[in-house]
Order: structure tokens, then C-alpha cells, then sequence
């Protein structure tokens, strides 16, 4: 896995952290999940908030990073580094440094909001701690506040900082850190918003809906690369809203992917709770309509390569 080249992979799953009946790990639906992200070749982050990563405990962080890796995969794995305690976050990279990871996805720490130069503080030492490369995580709907375009550009010459994850839901300010961070690969955190942000510089995607949809979500991000002023589909619209519909994030996409059949429960760690969904059927729909739309996709890309 050291041989893979990060900057080959546009598309990375935030994988969810599939749950057994009793709230453990279920490691044999992990591995599967993995299998799944191999075939379509897609990065995969573990223990993002699409993971539940400040819901598990230290103990559970490292065998799902050791777990995974002892799977060998043929595609690069990225661990989170999230929370607000520099020192104990500071301690996770040193021990992930010591695995065969790709790279770590350094967030914006939760609750305290720091200012400019709290963020430069923040992220410099991580970075310095870093023996991978690291993607920065602008997320102000979980962190409280957006990180600062200056910093951003002050951070992009250090050697670690290799990638901006991008989930503001702001077109302008997407715009300003692919401004900011010439060197740096601009990543959208936003399923529904990456074809407007390709239009603007945006290079690859952090996905979601790619846990439930690898393939087609793989198709859909190479679409918006090559085509990147076109309008999102309706298929892919009507479906992004739906795994947005009703409840926080991971409870749709978890809820899916267990009437699917790819996870053996849609339970998370309290206080998430797939109670909140009283409906499916919106979800059922979405599938059907992304489906339908990567047959059409296949069809278009064969004639087009039999031609």
C-alpha cells in the first residue's frame, strides 16, 4: 500500500463504522464495506463523523485502523483526527505514523472556535507530528467556524499539507481557498455540491453516498471532472436529498445501506439513533433512481468506446 499514489484517487469514502446487535464493531461487515470501496477504487477515510469517530473509544480507534489495514487493501487508507485535545490528538497521529496509512484528515477542532492564529497553532503542530500527508477539514457546520483563508495559504507550504477538504456549503469561499492553495488539492466534502464546485477548482470528493453507491458515485465524480460546468442530474439531486432528509448524518446512509443488506444494523452510538427516520421509502427511491442512472451512464460510456 505505500506505493500508492494519494493524488491518483478523486474520490474517497467516509466509511461508516457498521455496528453488530449489541453496539461493538462488526469487522466482518467492515471488511466487506472495504471490499466494496476496493472494486470501485476509491480512497476510503476511517473513523470520520461519517464513521462515528468521537463516538468510539482509543481502543476501538486502533483496531478499526489495524484491522483494515491488516486487509492489505489495494487502495490508500486515511485516518481522522478530530476532537479538541491537541496533545491526545497529537499522540494518535504519532501511534497511526507507526501503520501503513495514507494520510490523515486533520479537522477543525470541535466547540472552541479558535480565531486565525488559534488555527495556525492548531494545525501546524498536526502537521508537524504528521510522518503522512495530511488533509486539512474546513467544516463549520460541526467545527463552528470557517477556517481562515490567509491561514490556509500560510499552511499550504508546509511539506505535509497535501489536501483541503472543503465543506462550507460556499461556493465563493471554495473559490478562495483553491485561490489560496495553488499547490494544494482542493477537495469537496459536499456530495451535492461537488459538480458546482468542480466548476470553480474543485479536484476530487469526500464522499458519503459513495458507502451506499461506490460504483456510481465513482462515475459521477469522473462526470463532473471532465464535465465541470454541468448541472447535477435530477437522479443524483432527488438522491443526495433524500441521504440528507430527516436526520443527521450517518443515520440515512446507515438506514440504507441495512435495507440493502450491506450492513447487518442501521444502529449508531448513542446519541445518534436510526429512530429518527420514520420513513424509508425515500431512501428506496433514491437507490432506485441512482441505479437507473449509472445503467444509463454505463450504456452512454460504451457506445462512446465502441464508436
Amino acid at each position: 500500500m505505500n506505493e500508492l499514489n494519494i493524488n491518483d484517487y478523486n474520490l474517497w469514502t467516509a466509511l461508516v463504522t457498521p455496528l453488530e446487535q449489541d453496539g461493538g464493531i462488526d469487522f466482518t461487515a467492515l471488511a466487506d464495506l472495504v471490499a466494496a470501496q476496493q472494486n470501485a477504487n476509491n480512497g476510503i477515510l476511517l473513523l470520520g463523523s461519517t464513521g462515528e469517530g468521537l463516538a468510539l473509544d482509543g481502543e476501538e480507534h486502533i483496531q478499526v485502523v489495524e484491522q483494515v489495514l491488516a486487509m492489505n487493501p489495494s487502495v490508500p487508507v486515511m485516518v481522522a483526527v478530530g476532537g479538541y485535545d491537541l496533545a491526545c490528538q497529537t499522540r494518535w497521529i504519532e501511534r497511526c505514523n507507526q501503520l501503513a496509512v495514507a494520510g490523515y484528515l486533520l479537522a477543525t477542532p470541535m466547540y472552541s472556535k479558535p480565531g486565525p492564529q488559534g488555527q495556525a497553532l492548531w494545525f501546524s503542530q498536526l502537521l508537524d507530528a504528521a510522518s503522512h500527508p495530511c488533509m486539512i477539514y474546513n467544516v463549520p457546520s460541526r467545527s463552528g467556524i470557517n477556517l481562515d483563508v490567509a491561514t490556509v495559504g500560510q499552511l499550504s507550504s508546509h511539506e505535509n499539507f497535501w489536501a483541503l477538504k472543503e465543506a462550507s456549503g460556499d461556493l465563493d469561499l471554495f473559490a478562495q481557498y483553491v485561490a489560496a492553495c495553488p499547490q494544494v488539492l482542493v477537495m469537496s466534502g459536499d456530495d451535492g455540491l461537488f459538480p458546482a464546485q468542480a466548476g470553480v477548482g474543485a479536484q476530487g470528493l469526500v464522499s458519503v453516498c459513495s458507502n451506499v453507491w461506490p460504483q456510481a458515485t465513482a462515475a459521477y465524480v469522473d462526470y463532473h471532472l471532465s464535465h465541470r460546468n454541468e448541472e447535477i442530474s435530477s437522479s443524483w439531486q432527488s438522491a443526495l436529498q433524500a441521504l440528507g432528509q430527516g436526520a443527521a448524518n450517518p443515520i440515512p446512509v446507515k438506514v440504507l445501506m441495512h435495507q440493502l443488506g450491506q450492513i447487518a444494523t442501521p444502529l449508531l452510538r448513542a446519541p445518534l439513533t436510526h429512530l429518527e427516520l420514520q420513513s424509508v421509502d425515500h431512501l428506496l427511491t433514491a437507490d432506485g433512481a441512482v441505479n437507473q442512472w449509472l445503467k444509463g451512464h454505463n450504456q452512454i460510456f460504451s457506445t462512446v468506446n465502441a464508436a
